[in-house]
């Protein structure tokens, strides 16, 4: 029977929840109830977490209180989305409750566990139950309940806690009318459950592999996890190419050419940089790779190896030496001149970056839908901004809470966050910034401003599901609005008329249009040209956004 643990195990046990929930991942993005590219729970959280794991991993002899800060520390600043910004704030209220402690046993872990979901509830402004929150919550309640009943055994009392919070996780679908629709239970809640789990396994003295690479730090390809350990070879030629684009190639593409691999191979890496396609696949016909990849461009560089022959085959090294070489050295920037007051932006795609520059951003962290910049992220670009006020605009619902955290931790400015949720909230909170006036007075202007913008925007369907009444296929065309999906179908440009549809409503004025970069300039002045004769009393403004995944976005002020 163990008792009590130290910091030592505990730093074996974190390491360990760390290591599965990266691995489980993509299993929880799949959770994610709206079929976009672009959900993304598994791997913020994964992020989030790996961040401070890093630092975790670099201790040889840890004490608790610097175990603790790394863990509060690390996990703060990496934390991306609002399922990472929670569990970084379950680590923050767990690790500051044991952090003078020597030893814990289960009355310490009993209020750690509560003071981490106290913690985390008051970080969210709206509190949800049947999310993460809920999960966590009633592992709580099943630690304070075995730590007054008396249990001593730690190995009874996190098998018992896990137990129920999984039971907790599994009723989430009846306190979500959207996961039940969906068939599917909380992706932060599972993905916490990962961590409680792998710390579990550590616990019980399972052979685990406790150390953190840099790349396990960021998203891992499939590849990776298919090829890493395969004693026996399934495939013989390992098949590797650059594509020199002559058509287009967008992330749809790329999901489709990626599909087509997986169905004739395995360990498979697709590395899109601008013009060029990096390509790896382990198959046993690569002219059927090659005859599939001329169809996008010429190749060059092609190399196949019969690993048969060469049992030792080197796997594909050089992606992350060729994606930094491809980003080049980062230029010395020169510091802002002083200001009163300065903005922050998140945007993706150069024709949005652009607009936000042209309206008086001060500096634009990229990431946007694609990639949930960081509480880091956030805090870097503060550091740059020389100003005594920095507004931040999130422009994305599931950055709002990294952007407070943000705020939180700055003490020399002062930061304010207009809780933007979409790209045009954003535009419309900078444009109904009026210089002459206070500070509080213009952030209560902008807040109030937003709240006048409708937004929806077009993408399409990574899976099967059916949500808000509506039965998607993989690969269908979807308008997202504020609330939910607005349309569905199989061409942009109706699913994307019917959207605008449903969101006008009378006093709409002006109609706003981005078109991504997967849309041509003349497809999208048809389209400009339809809604002006849909609705001709309402200013129609076309603006190229380049956006990525997103094929319009359009707004209804």
């Amino acid at each position: 029977m163990t008792n009590t643990i130290d910091a030592k195990i505990l730093a074996k046990m974190f390491l360990a929840g760390a290591k599965n929930l990266e691995s489980k991942k993509e299993w929880i993005n799949d959770l994610n109830v709206f079929p976009v590219p672009d959900g993304d729970t598994g791997t913020n959280m994964t992020l989030t977490i790996m961040s401070a794991a890093k630092d975790v991993a670099s201790m040889e002899e840890p004490d608790m209180r610097s175990l603790c800060k790394a863990i509060s520390s690390g996990s703060l600043r990496g934390a991306r989305g609002n399922s990472g910004v929670i569990l970084s704030q379950l680590f923050r209220g767990f690790t500051k409750s044991i952090r003078d402690k020597q030893e814990l046993d289960i009355p310490v872990f009993a209020d750690a566990i509560e003071k981490a979901v106290e913690t985390a509830y008051k970080a969210v402004m709206k509190p949800k139950e049947g999310t993460i929150l809920t999960v966590a919550k009633g592992a709580a309640v099943k630690a304070r309940q075995l730590a007054d009943e008396g249990c001593e055994d730690l190995g009874i009392f996190f098998e018992e806690v896990i137990k129920y919070a999984d039971e907790v996780l599994e009723k989430t679908p009846e306190m979500l009318p959207v996961l039940k629709q969906a068939g599917v239970v909380d992706s932060g809640g599972q993905g916490l459950m990962q961590v409680l789990k792998g710390a579990y396994d550590a616990f019980q003295g399972k052979e685990i592999d406790f150390s953190i690479s840099e790349s396990e730090g960021k998203a891992a390809t499939k590849a990776s996890a298919q090829s890493n350990g395969d004693t026996e070879i399934k495939y013989g030629y390992c098949t590797e190419f650059i594509i020199l684009l002559s058509r287009n190639f967008n992330i749809k593409h790329e999901m489709d050419f990626k599909d087509y691999l997986e169905s004739i191979g395995d360990s498979i890496v697709v590395v899109t940089d601008d013009d060029v396609v990096k390509v790896h696949v382990h198959t046993n016909d690569p002219g059927l790779a090659i005859q599939k990849a001329l169809k996008y461009g010429a190749l060059s560089n092609l190399k196949i190896d019969n690993m048969r022959l060469e049992h030792q085959e080197r796997l594909f090294k050089e992606e992350k030496a060729s994606a930094q070489k491809a980003a080049g050295p980062k230029e010395k920037e020169a510091p802002m001149p002083h200001k009163e007051v300065g903005f922050i932006a998140v945007s993706v795609g150069e024709g949005i970056n652009e607009i936000f520059k042209g309206l008086g951003v001060d500096y634009i962290i990229e990431g946007g839908q694609t990639m949930n910049p960081s509480t880091e992220d956030m805090l870097n670009a503060i550091e740059k901004v020389n100003a005594d006020t920095v507004f931040i605009l999130p422009n994305n619902k599931n950055i709002i809470l990294a952007a407070n955290q943000a705020q939180m931790m700055v003490e020399d400015k002062k930061i304010i966050v207009i809780p933007t949720k979409t790209v045009p909230q954003g535009i419309t909170a900078i444009i109904n910034y009026v210089p002459d006036m206070p500070v509080e007075e213009n952030e209560e202007t902008m807040k109030q401003e937003i709240g006048n913008v409708k937004t929806g925007q077009v993408t399409y369907a990574v899976r099967d599901t059916v949500i808000d009444d509506k039965e998607i296929k993989q690969g269908d065309y979807m308008g997202i609005g504020d609330t939910g999906i607005l349309s569905v179908g199989g061409q942009v440009p109706e699913v994307s008329f019917n959207m605008l549809k449903e969101m006008m409503d009378e006093g709409r004025e002006l109609i706003s249009i981005y078109y991504g970069a997967d849309v041509s300039a003349d497809e999208a002045e048809a389209f400009r040209a339809r809604i002006e004769a849909e609705y001709p009393s309402c200013d129609i403004e076309l603006q190229y956004g380049g956006q990525p995944i997103y094929y319009y976005i359009i707004s209804a002020e």
